[in-house]
């Protein structure tokens, strides 16, 4: 038989032979042992760790090796007489498994590239295989964990632990789903979620296991549940009233004192449209287009001035504090909203027009009716019969009580002086 029709004949066997530079660069590979180039150069990888080793050799150039589970037969070199830097090498599979072993074989196949780490390993603890996954987690390559034990890689109360998991497994023959915490390499404590299972390797039962890392994502976790119960904290206990709207304008999320602000069960508030907490004003249509920005997220907040509207149909002029949070796309899917500046709630009277407004700001400053009268370009009489309808509208029978009334029914700004009106948006707009 020629040297092709050798080689052909090897390649139905579970052999491999290989031709390799100064360098272990595969030339030439062959043989049915190995599926692919990548397994036939791990090998090989795996053999160049092994022959420094003193105890593998039972006669010049031969040994047994080790490698995902299997036992092989390597003699290497094969002949002297390749050309210089080049050398021939043969690895026979022994002991090989009766049917039915090795039925996990694709597992370690499917899993070796996985970003999920994957392992092997015996009764005694000894690694018969793991992926490059893994091996990442110590730091290491897989080639370098395979034949050696837990202990060598974990903590005593890792390994003690891990070796405990390990006998539940064999002990009940059945798989199990857990979560385990570890020591990472970079000192730190790591968690990890996955599954253990038997499986039976060489005609003998093991454990396999394939885990996720999930300490980021467990340490994201907590800082979110602690950033939302520090909201809620503040939400429900800083006494100041807020809700959280979906971008549709519904009530999701409101503190006790948006209830109270509302006259209204803190359960028949969920749900409720925010626009029918809000009375007719002529502010209300800007105050829309500027809803419609923030969902856009062509703006991150809005502050404006809004007459809210209770459950007995009572009014308050109040500040009206808008934020945006999360996002969908390039929409905002909720908005946080703050009330501040609450004026007394009051039952609705006619609009004050601009001119009344103006008079009480310039009341509230400390004008006389003839110096009203000639800031306004109005005779003395006219701004006399304002004021006298003033106080009949706000129900105040003086000048200061018409002026306290005009700050606690947010007629006026409390925090602007000179005094103006308290709608921002629109300095002589009615309440």
């Amino acid at each position: 038989m020629d040297e092709s029709g050798l080689k052909a004949l090897l390649e139905h066997l579970p052999v491999s032979w290989w031709e390799v530079d100064e360098q272990w660069r595969v030339l030439e590979r062959g043989g049915g042992a190995f599926a692919d180039l990548r397994t036939a150069q791990r090998f090989l990888d795996r053999l160049r760790q092994e022959l420094p080793a003193s105890g593998h050799f039972a006669a010049e150039g031969r040994w047994q090796a080790q490698f995902d589970g299997r036992t092989f037969d390597v003699s290497w070199p094969l002949d002297e007489d390749r050309p210089e830097g080049r050398s021939r090498g043969l690895a026979v599979e022994v002991e090989t498994p009766a049917a039915g072993g090795r039925r996990y074989a694709a597992f370690a196949d499917f899993a070796d590239f996985a970003p999920a780490a994957a392992f092997l390993r015996d009764r005694a603890g000894r690694y018969l295989w793991a992926n490059h996954a893994y091996a990442h987690l110590y730091g290491t390559t897989p080639e370098r964990i395979v034949g050696r034990h837990i202990e060598d890689f974990d903590s005593p109360a890792d390994a003690a632990q891990f070796r405990a998991l390990d006998q539940e497994i064999l002990g009940r023959g059945k798989p199990v789903r857990h979560t385990l915490s570890y020591q990472r390499a970079d000192g730190g404590t790591g968690q990890a979620a996955g599954h253990r299972f038997p499986v039976q390797e060489n005609g003998q039962t093991c454990v396999a296991g394939i885990y996720v890392d999930i300490t980021e994502h467990t340490r994201a976790m907590h800082q979110r549940r602690e950033a939302e119960e520090n909201l809620h904290a503040l939400r429900d206990h800083s006494g100041l009233p807020c809700v959280l709207l979906s971008a549709g304008g519904r009530i999701e999320q409101a503190s006790t004192a948006a209830a109270e602000l509302f006259r209204t069960p803190l359960p028949e508030l969920l749900g409720r449209r925010a626009h029918t907490l809000l009375a007719a004003t002529p502010d209300l249509g800007q105050l829309r287009r500027r809803w419609s920005g923030l969902i856009a997220r062509r703006v991150r907040r809005v502050e404006t001035s809004v007459v809210l509207l209770d459950a007995q149909g009572r009014r308050r002029r109040a500040r009206l504090h808008l934020t945006t949070v999360g996002r969908s796309a390039d929409r905002a899917t909720h908005v946080w909203a703050v009330v501040t500046h609450q004026s007394l709630a009051h039952e609705a009277h006619p609009a004050l027009t601009p001119a009344q407004i103006r008079i009480l700001s310039l009341l509230a400053e400390g004008s006389s009716n003839g110096e009203i009268a000639t800031s306004l370009k109005l005779s003395r009489q006219t701004v006399d019969y304002h004021l006298s309808r003033l106080r009949e509208l706000l129900g105040a029978a003086t000048r200061p009580a018409l002026v306290a009334r005009a700050y606690v029914l947010g007629i006026l700004a409390p925090d602007a002086w000179p005094p103006r009106s308290a709608t921002a948006t629109h300095p002589l707009s009615s309440t």
